[in-house]
């Protein structure tokens, strides 16, 4: 078992993010192509309701993001 800091790896993605013309940043932090889960840290300075610490439950359909302020998303992913 390994063990990492989220608070680290989310200021990571944000200096990454900030520091590209896209204001994106992501980096998958468990899991790969060829595991069933996923989770991803993804920087944006876009937008998306929701507090912090929110869950928000990702539609399976085209959605949008949309932040008031910089943010780093956990998105995971469990392919059946």
């Amino acid at each position: 078992m390994s063990t990492s800091s989220l608070p680290a790896l989310a200021e990571e993605q944000l200096t990454l993010a900030r520091a590209t013309g896209s204001g994106r940043s992501a980096r998958t932090i468990h899991g790969g192509a060829d595991t069933p889960l996923r989770q991803t840290l993804v920087a944006q300075d876009r937008s998306w309701p929701g507090e912090t610490g929110d869950l928000l439950v990702i539609p399976d359909a085209r959605h949008a993001l949309h932040a008031d302020e910089d943010s780093v998303v956990l998105l995971t992913v469990a392919r059946g």
